[in-house]
């Protein structure tokens, strides 16, 4: 299951692990979700799923169409989430509102709605997008805010450099990370044998320093 699978880090996640997952996909914009289940797939192989990870309804709906469609759960990725103008005399009260419940709340309600599912079955992995500036915090930013983190199911947390997305409004500097990057990473931590976890990674470009 991938939140923010239409765009960003979760479309090419999506394409990397289409060779050994079934996959749930799951945004907000529906023609961009459906057009990237139909290329890698369609019915069977790859189900499109509008939803709001903000909206509880919408996430244990999420959960169940995945269980319906195939039986189970293995691997969660809790993707989806945006950012702000640094400076809080910017962006609107309306636009941190939604940020925060996204990058924050939309990872929580995505976890416990599959979480039950993991915990029956006794294994399963979430892997969550972080950023490295939950790791160090940026003045006057709130979004770095929302991402400062605090048995056998793993869970890894991803937290990328400047990476070349539409999280940015101008495009970043070309020495910035694709977005392909940060999904082999993504299944490198899926993939790892069962005996081993891997927590945390920060990747970042070589150019970008701190």
């Amino acid at each position: 299951m991938i939140t923010g699978a239409s765009s960003g880090i979760g479309a090419p996640t999506a394409r990397l692990a289409a060779d050994r997952y079934r996959l749930v996909l799951a945004a907000r914009r529906v023609e961009a979700l459906e057009s990237l289940a139909a290329e890698l797939g369609g019915p069977g192989a790859a189900v499109a799923v509008t939803c709001d990870v903000t909206e509880w309804d919408q996430v244990e709906a999420l959960a169940a169409r995945a269980l319906d469609e195939f039986g189970r759960i293995d691997a969660v990725f809790a993707n989806v989430g945006f950012g702000a103008t640094r400076g809080f005399l910017e962006e609107s009260p309306e636009h941190w509102r939604s940020m925060i419940l996204t990058n924050v709340l939309g990872p929580a309600l995505t976890i416990r709605a599959t979480l039950p599912h993991l915990l029956e079955r006794g294994d399963g992995h979430y892997v969550i997008t972080s950023s490295v500036a939950g790791r160090r915090a940026l003045p006057g930013s709130l979004y770095s805010a929302t991402k400062f983190d605090n048995d056998r199911i793993k869970v890894t947390l991803i937290e990328p450099g400047i990476t070349d997305t539409e999280f940015f409004d101008d495009k970043p500097a070309d020495w910035a990370l694709r977005d392909e990057d940060i999904a082999r990473e993504v299944l490198h931590a899926l993939t790892a044998p069962p005996g081993v976890e891997i927590n945390e990674i920060l990747i970042r470009p070589t150019a970008q320093r701190g």
